[in-house]
């Protein structure tokens, strides 16, 4: 059986990164589901990795390849639903809130799950939320949340996330990463997860990819990678993140 994911010598080029290039030569394989943080300074990449995998940028060398297949064996309908990203700016599409929450099951000719949206959103701390309210009225972490149910809805296989929790207070930050965490232990689903939250990266996750230096400089199990770091890069990161924290 093919693996989840394929990296392979990925890269992207950008006149500030080193050497023109803001990342190069990342390769990593998910064999199996997983949750996997992506960790590193500002500027790295993370998120553009991210969105190359989404097929929201193209890379500039190398390949991704899903369940064994590039993105041209796949239609990009197909591709963006078995693995689904969720952005740090959440885009609310014209409408309301259930307008949103549907916007899955209308373009993919599916019924809507509403009891599956509404468990969903009451995990979130959005049960009360008032479904006939405009989208665009909602605050910056309402509108985050409602993106994930949004994304969640489609049953991806491969979730990514990017800073996903970073504009919620702790309550709905605490209950986002139960809900995630959660959906990975019943339903398989691999998480790819950017974040500045070194401590949310060691509590929930099981993988760290860390970039630093325009590469993919560790790829490691959660544990050895905050109790034994291997590189000298690493250690100095979260001994300053530590430090912030």
């Amino acid at each position: 059986m093919a693996p989840l994911l394929e990296l392979e010598q990925l890269g992207k080029r950008s006149s500030s990164g080193p050497d023109g290039w803001l990342f190069a030569d990342l390769s990593a394989v998910v064999e199996e589901p997983a949750i996997i943080h992506i960790l590193g300074k500002s500027g790295q990449g993370k998120s553009t990795l991210l969105r190359i995998l989404a097929l929201l940028t193209r890379p500039d060398s190398g390949s991704v390849r899903l369940a064994g297949k590039p993105p041209e064996q796949w239609t990009p309908e197909r591709w963006r639903m078995t693995m689904s990203y969720v952005a740090q700016q959440p885009v609310m599409l014209p409408g309301s809130v259930e307008d949103n929450l549907r916007t899955i099951s209308r373009l993919h000719q599916r019924s809507f799950p509403a009891d599956q949206a509404r468990a969903w959103m009451e995990q979130l701390g959005l049960g009360g939320l008032d479904w006939s309210k405009p989208a665009d009225q909602l605050s910056g972490g309402e509108k985050q949340r409602v993106a994930l149910v949004r994304s969640l809805l489609l049953r991806p296989t491969v979730l990514l996330l990017d800073e996903v929790t970073a504009s919620l207070d702790a309550l709905s930050k605490q209950a986002t990463e139960q809900l995630l965490a959660d959906l990975h232990r019943r339903e398989g689903t691999t998480l790819i997860w950017v974040t500045h939250d070194w401590e949310q990266a060691r509590s929930i996750g099981q993988r760290v990819w860390f970039m630093a230096d325009g590469r993919l400089l560790e790829d490691a199990s959660s544990d050895l990678f905050f109790d034994a770091p291997a590189s000298e890069e690493a250690r100095r990161f979260l001994a300053a993140a530590i430090l912030e924290g």
